[in-house]
């Protein structure tokens, strides 16, 4: 198989734009990347969404995701193209699973104090304390464009039911955020035991680590696709 499209899918509280950092790093090793525009209103629609952009890359496609974007390729890596699953600090479902239901696995992160719903049925991440629940490892002023330029989930995205995973069929890669304040890294490690990921890569980073460990990041997409073209 030649190199693989890679798909870059952005979680809650932010968009395509959280992968600003390692676009430039994967584009440089030759890699043709995408990266989805989700529009956070409910599971399914963001899976279609990341499907459809999947299907259109046009060929074997490595689908990459960050937190609630986890969940999203979960369910988007059914698409025929796609030959495999990259979670970075990620939900990965089982079918019948919830965020929520995830969560209650233990105790809650301390960033989910910080989560607060508005008048329409959407969360935010309170800009005060955006740096310290999501992104303690960047600089002020990094956080500070990260927390202006958020974009809020709907509330029914964590209770929203995961259908069947598609890591169950394609193989799977998984980074840990040893400092992550919004998905316990417990929860991340017991995820990404449980789905078999072949390689489990732990950094000693915040939720952000797609942005605060680029390099690290990027290097464990470009392991999982070069592994996908030995076979």
């Amino acid at each position: 198989m030649s190199k693989p499209n890679i798909l870059l899918v952005h979680g809650a509280w932010g968009d395509a734009s959280h992968w600003r950092h390692v676009i430039p790093l994967l584009h440089a090793k030759g890699y043709k990347v995408a990266a989805v525009q989700n529009p956070l209103t409910s599971l399914a629609d963001d899976v279609e969404r990341t499907t459809k952009l999947a299907l259109a890359q046009g060929g074997p496609t490595l689908l990459v995701g960050h937190s609630y974007g986890g969940a999203v390729i979960t369910g988007a890596a059914h698409a025929p193209n796609v030959v495999g699953l990259v979670y970075i600090a990620a939900f990965a479902p089982d079918e019948g699973d919830s965020l929520g239901g995830i969560f209650a696995r233990q105790a809650p992160p301390a960033g989910a104090s910080h989560i607060v719903p508005d008048a329409d049925g959407f969360l935010w991440l309170a800009p005060e304390a955006f740096r310290e629940s999501f992104a303690g490892d960047l600089d002020e002023t990094e956080a500070l464009v990260m927390a202006v330029t958020q974009k809020p989930i709907a509330g029914r995205c964590f209770s929203d039911v995961a259908g069947p995973p598609a890591w169950k069929t394609k193989p799977s890669w998984y980074q840990v955020s040893e400092q992550d304040q919004m998905i316990p890294p417990e929860a991340e490690r017991w995820m990404a035991e449980r789905i078999k990921a072949r390689k489990i890569l732990s950094l000693n980073a915040s939720h952000a680590s797609l942005a605060s460990h680029a390099e690290e990041v990027a290097a464990l997409i470009d392991e999982a696709a070069r592994s996908l073209t030995q076979g």
